[in-house]
């Protein structure tokens, strides 16, 4: 696996890290900048609009520059908008904030995606994928916590400082280990070819399956520190412990599908949102008891992160024309998953239906991902049924060699 594989992954570790790190720096921030806490949790949701948004458009607008210097202008953003962050003198401006480094870290995500993709044969594409999205993971595991602690006792702008700092060496390596320069004139992506590649119907499909999957697999997770505290009865001081053991389950199930995700995308998909749903389902029967919500803390990181893989990699098998643009828009399909569902767990709480009811809203919408991928499954068979047809050999009194017109070849990419 090139080295630059990984130093995009220690670029989404740095960057990743800010963009889940909030939720235990809310208190501090509110507290420092005079407002409320709920007020203070609107940053949280800047930042995911922001990258819902910023995703296809950075896409778009920086479809024929050359990746190296993309991927380190969007960095470049992203450091500038930490650094006047860390200096915000209120509210107001750390809002902006959000907003501007969102947008230039859905961009480096989405070029990320494309450029690991770009560095390895076709067969290891979901391994490489799962190694960029293990930044993610390690950025809950480690990058998390620390920017907690950091945060409780030298403060929150320390820990906007020390994301700066990752990134900046993330930049730094990028730089030294991908390729400069642009590619070809011939091998430059057309705007013009990468949306009519956007144009199937299996793509769109498979975005509503990553919204619901990861929507599934984040809606528990946003909740789960006051799951733990409140209905568990867990000590608050063991709450980090947990949560890197669900960070650990999420490595863990990123390593498995990235081993899986080439060879059985749809059976890797069917076995992880199954998992999921199900352990979703037995954490809202069975949280009173805090052994068994640990474990199943466990189980929701394997089984919510052992689909990321495919979910990254089945875009490019479905819209091999858009290996820039289809990314960037599964991008904002994870991202929508991020804002929607802890929203919908917010509004069961609020209704008085107490913090297991957003295991069940997990669970819920693990159903509606499966069947999801269902209507995913129907298609892929449905177009490798009109392939076969097409390639059926016909009689040979029929057959006239000049005239027989070949089979569509990018009828291929939609089935698995």
């Amino acid at each position: 696996m090139p080295i630059a594989v990984y130093l995009l992954g220690l670029g989404i570790f740095a960057q990743g890290t800010s963009e889940f790190m909030l939720a235990g720096l809310l208190p501090n921030i509110a507290a420092d900048l005079g407002v409320s806490i709920p007020d203070a949790g609107l940053l949280v949701s800047a930042f995911a609009i922001g990258m819902v948004v910023g995703a296809p458009v950075l896409a778009v607008a920086t479809l024929r520059l050359p990746r190296r210097t993309t991927l380190v202008a969007f960095q470049l953003v992203f450091v500038a908008g930490h650094v006047v962050g860390a200096l915000a003198p209120g509210y107001g401006v750390l809002f902006a904030t959000r907003v501007v480094s969102a947008f230039a870290y859905a961009g480096f995500w989405s070029m990320a995606v494309a450029t690991a993709v770009s560095l390895v044969p076709a067969d290891v594409k979901g391994k490489a994928l799962s190694l960029v999205g293990a930044g993610l993971t390690l950025a809950t595991i480690v990058g998390v916590p620390a920017g907690t602690v950091v945060g409780q006792y030298i403060g929150w702008r320390a820990a906007f400082w020390g994301v700066v700092a990752l990134t900046v060496i993330s930049l730094a390596t990028l730089l030294a280990a991908l390729p400069a320069g642009r590619a070809p004139e011939a091998e430059l992506p057309s705007v013009r070819r990468e949306v009519r590649g956007m144009a199937r119907p299996a793509l769109w499909v498979s975005y509503l399956v990553t919204t619901l999957t990861f929507g599934a697999a984040i809606v528990t997770f946003s909740y789960l520190t006051p799951l733990l505290t409140e209905v568990s009865g867990l000590p608050a001081g063991l709450v980090p412990a947990v949560l890197s053991l669900y960070g650990v389950g999420g490595l863990i199930g990123m390593t498995l599908g990235g081993r899986t995700a080439d060879r059985s995308p749809l059976r890797t998909l069917f076995l992880g949102v199954g998992g999921l749903t199900v352990a979703s389902a037995l954490l809202a029967l069975t949280a009173g008891n805090p052994a068994v919500t640990i474990v199943l803390a466990f189980v929701l990181g394997l089984t919510g992160y052992v689909t990321n893989p495919v979910l990254q990699s089945r875009v490019f098998t479905l819209a091999p024309d858009a290996p820039t643009l289809a990314p960037s828009v599964n991008t904002s399909a994870f991202n929508v998953g991020i804002t929607l569902t802890p929203m919908l767990g917010g509004l069961t709480i609020d209704a008085g239906l107490g913090f297991t009811s957003v295991a069940w809203v997990g669970a819920a919408v693990g159903a509606a991902a499966l069947l999801a991928a269902v209507w995913a499954a129907a298609i892929a068979r449905r177009t490798k049924g009109r392939t076969t047809t097409s390639h059926a050999p016909a009689p040979a009194a029929a057959v006239d060699t000049a005239t027989t017109p070949t089979a569509r070849p990018d009828a291929l990419t939609a089935a698995e």
